[in-house]
């Protein structure tokens, strides 16, 4: 079994809830290369944070921004 997660202070965040028992031992071991850097972090957070933009936003940002013909 493997999970992947973050380290966030002193916690480690799983990305999904594991099915193991309460109490249960495990070993972590950091993958090298793959620390997120400190302005992503920050930037995560404001993940989700907008609301109320158009369904295809991301794929036509230009098109909303400077009237580029959408994709």
């Amino acid at each position: 079994m493997e999970y992947t997660g973050r380290v966030q202070g002193s916690v480690i965040i799983l990305d999904a809830a594991p099915d193991l028992p309460q109490g249960t031992r495990v070993k972590v071991v950091p993958i090298a290369g793959k620390a997120a850097s400190p302005l992503g972090e920050m930037l995560l957070s404001f993940a989700g944070c907008v609301h109320g933009l158009p369904d295809d936003m991301a794929e036509n940002h230009d098109h909303y921004l400077y009237g580029t013909p959408r994709r």
